[in-house]
């Protein structure tokens, strides 16, 4: 399937979804707040022409969903014919899998839920995926280096976003932690990541590891993935880990150089 009519069919399953989630209206937990049904529209001004058919066939194995949320990517794919595999880890998901489970359960769907804490010695439960989608995460994890190895020797294609940061702050005057970052410093040249305090960004703990540019592509390298498409979005002259306003985004589709 070309990846616009993929992007297409996505935005008209998202009308269902939202439908269903309006009928079921949960009252003891809210659903996940950020649509990860737009990442499609992304995913269609990512890929080249080399890439615009990024879906296996649907027998070439199982896809994985890493960072399901509330499931919305992976009951999407299940309806194109695929078998979905949806990881998430309930104490850091929003909800703690409380909505990805009453949506299966509504919609009578195949997907399987699996709560995997990437932030431990995981395994994946499959031994190949055609294809994994994990998008977001990269730093929220504590241990993205082991992360990507692990994926890498699994799935044989990935479309991975993270955070990235052209600069280590936003304003040098208005750093709020004495002692460190007292000039603010072009980084994205640099194969580095930024530690991010636990405050510091959106006030979120969950948040650690901040890539440059540079630091994507080396990380992925290494750990075993060939970079086929690659683009950054929002603030893609000025960003900084840690402002609404310095936010950029890099997404890309990999494969992995163990098959």
């Amino acid at each position: 399937m070309d990846v616009t009519e993929l992007a297409n069919r996505s935005q008209q399953f998202l009308q269902t979804l939202d439908a269903r989630k309006s009928e079921l209206a949960p009252t003891e937990f809210g659903w996940y707040p950020y649509g990860t049904m737009h990442n499609f529209p992304i995913l269609e001004r990512l890929l080249g022409d080399a890439s615009r058919n990024p879906l296996p066939p649907v027998d070439a194995g199982p896809i994985a969903d890493i960072g399901a949320a509330d499931g919305d990517s992976a009951f999407f794919l299940e309806s194109l014919g695929y078998r979905v595999h949806a990881i998430d880890y309930p104490p850091t998901n929003y909800n703690s899998c409380r909505g990805i489970r009453l949506l299966k359960q509504s919609l009578g769907s195949n997907v399987e839920i699996l709560e995997t804490d990437l932030d431990s010695q995981f395994a994946l439960p499959a031994q190949e995926y055609s294809l994994a989608f994990f998008l977001g995460i990269l730093y929220h994890l504590k241990n993205p280096y082991f992360v990507l190895e692990s994926l890498a020797r699994r799935a044989r294609h990935a479309f991975i976003s993270t955070r990235v940061a052209r600069y280590n702050i936003a304003d040098a005057a208005k750093n709020p932690y004495p002692g460190t970052n007292q000039q603010r410093v072009e980084i994205a040249s640099i194969p580095a990541a930024y530690l991010v305090a636990a405050d510091e960004t959106n006030n979120d703990a969950t948040n650690f590891w901040m890539f440059t540019d540079a630091g994507l592509r080396r990380i992925l390298q290494r750990t075993g993935w060939d970079v086929l498409d690659y683009m950054t979005i929002g603030n893609t002259g000025n960003s900084d880990p840690a402002t609404d306003t310095g936010d950029e985004r890099a997404f890309c589709y990999v494969r992995s150089r163990h098959f």
